[in-house]
């Protein structure tokens, strides 16, 4: 694994939404209807009453730091506004948030090192909730051959390097299918974590301008569906046009704020020419 970024500052708790001074109740009656749960449902969830959950949601009661948690849980809250909560009610943060060279990571790291190196020659990255490029292998950084030093001056962004018209936009053909599925992969997370650096990303990549030439789907010279079985990036690279579909893995369960926020995305070969061609690299 080659690492590319290291921004221990990414996702800090500012950038959460979460007001210094804000209460409980307030905050998870946000995150009950923002799951779209009746006080009723997340009490029989949460074995609770629906006259507590109303009683915290209103402020007559203080839950319990174990309560805030649970309800947390059944919410699907991210960590990170996990510990938001907690401070809310007037408690300590639970989940710790590491530095990534931090050594209690160090075992981590290195299973991260040989599962990006085992997937080699086909690309692999790993990013943070803003998607700040923390590694990548050799297979990925082949792609970014060519690119414009701002686009790869650390810290690298995975949505620039691909959104951006000089960036490898220009080499995607099937952009504007690509750059949807991207913008509302993005939407969907900041529904989820109301993240302000999140938002502001989003905003400034949505904004660029479509290359030149740039087509709708419409407009291809192949306008059957894909023969694939998930929508795939078609881009071009040393002169042949490669297929890829695309896969991310987060972390089950963390402990941490970090590690919470990290996700793994593979690029898998979407056809038998472009196993063939990624082969070649190595032969």
């Amino acid at each position: 694994m080659t690492t590319v970024a290291t921004d221990t500052s990414v996702g800090t708790s500012a950038g959460t939404g979460v007001g210094v001074g804000a209460s409980v109740g307030p905050l998870l009656r946000r995150w009950r209807l923002r799951r779209r749960l009746s006080q009723l449902e997340l009490a029989l969830r949460a074995d609770s009453s629906a006259r507590h959950i109303s009683f915290v949601e209103n402020g007559r009661s203080r839950p319990s730091e174990e309560m805030v948690l649970r309800l947390a849980e059944h919410l699907d809250v991210p960590v990170r506004e996990r510990n938001a909560l907690l401070l809310a009610a007037g408690y300590a943060p639970r989940y710790a948030e590491s530095a990534l060279d931090d050594p209690r990571l160090d075992t981590l790291r290195e299973g991260i090192e040989r599962l990006l190196r085992g997937y080699e020659p086909y690309p692999a990255i790993v990013v943070d909730g803003t998607y700040t490029v923390v590694a990548a292998n050799r297979g990925m950084q082949a792609f970014l051959t060519g690119l414009p030093e701002h686009l790869l001056t650390p810290p690298l962004n995975a949505m620039r390097i691909t959104l951006h018209p000089q960036g490898l936009a220009p080499r995607i053909r099937n952009l504007r299918e690509w750059r949807g599925h991207l913008l509302a992969q993005m939407e969907r997370q900041i529904a989820l974590a109301r993240s302000s650096a999140l938002r502001a990303l989003y905003e400034e990549v949505a904004a660029y301008p479509l290359p030149e030439g740039t087509t709708d789907p419409d407009d291809r010279e192949d306008p059957e569906p894909y023969p694939y079985f998930a929508l795939p990036l078609r881009i071009e690279h040393d002169g042949r046009l490669l297929s890829f579909v695309s896969s991310i893995s987060t972390f089950n369960t963390p402990m941490d704020v970090t590690v919470a926020e990290l996700a793994i995305e593979t690029m898998l070969p979407a056809d038998e020419a472009t196993v063939s061609y990624l082969r070649s690299l190595t032969a």
